[in-house]
């Protein structure tokens, strides 16, 4: 990042305090500005006072869905507000969240979706291809 870059603002979102320490580090030390929320309640008082250029959210927080109605949120509040939503409910029920199918993207809502555990490079290839395609319809 040059002098002349302006540093992009990253939401992430997480009860998982070990996640959000490392995704924390690695997105700062990326270059990232990070707000950091421990739940949709503690995110939406962030989304009300700043506009982040990017959030990334788990699926499972205060509630199964707190992720996807977080996202709902996003996109009723500023649909240019790119989305990756992360989660272990893949390996934890056996549900298989994608945004392959029409269907899924209709209620999905979010730009990405990464199944957990993620690398730290998972993160930034999506964040790069979020960046560079249209934000998703609402």
């Amino acid at each position: 990042m040059t002098d002349t870059e302006v540093k992009r603002t990253v939401l992430l979102v997480d009860d998982d305090e070990d996640f959000l320490f490392q995704h924390r580090l690695h997105l700062e030390t990326a270059g990232f500005n990070v707000l950091v929320a421990h739940g949709s309640k503690e995110a939406e008082a962030i989304l009300a006072q700043q506009r982040p250029d990017l959030a990334v959210i788990d699926v499972m927080m205060e509630n199964p869905d707190a992720g996807f109605t977080l996202c709902h949120r996003i996109r009723k509040r500023d649909a240019s507000i790119p989305v990756i939503l992360v989660t272990s409910v893949n390996s934890e029920t056996g549900l298989d969240f994608t945004l392959s199918t029409d269907e899924q993207r209709s209620w999905i809502k979010a730009d990405a979706f990464l199944a957990k555990p993620i690398r730290f490079e998972q993160l930034m290839r999506e964040i790069d291809r979020v960046f560079s395609r249209p934000a998703v319809k609402v």
